[in-house]
């Protein structure tokens, strides 16, 4: 059963950072392609990162320069830093697994996190 738990989100001001975490289990995690998607209210879920297995990236326009996408195949974790931060990235941001074909395609992906919600204040 694969389990996908995201961590680290929560209140930051305007031009802050954040570090989120998506650990993994229940996967052999060096062989899949993760990814990071967020949802705001009222809004379509949106790519933001994602990375295969040997370590291409992939990022969204909307964060480029911004958010990087790493992962720790010894930790089975794969994280999403997020630098200068804006109100507009306030949402709940996904962790996503084993994805196949395109990374920034939502069906591209078999397994999903909770969601950790990252709240952006002026």
């Amino acid at each position: 059963q694969v389990h996908l738990v995201e961590s680290g989100g929560g209140l930051v001001q305007a031009g802050g950072s954040l570090r989120l975490s998506c650990a993994a289990s229940g996967l052999t995690f060096s062989h899949a392609a993760m990814a990071w998607f967020r949802q705001a209210p009222g809004k379509e879920q949106e790519f933001v990162a994602g990375i295969t297995w040997n370590y291409s990236i992939t990022i969204a326009d909307s964060v480029k320069g911004r958010f990087t996408i790493s992962r720790d195949q010894a930790k089975n974790t794969v994280y999403l830093q997020m630098n200068s931060l804006s109100l507009e990235d306030t949402a709940v941001y996904y962790c996503a697994a084993d994805g196949r074909l395109r990374p920034e395609l939502v069906a591209s992906y078999a397994y999903w996190g909770q969601g950790t919600q990252v709240t952006v204040s002026s």
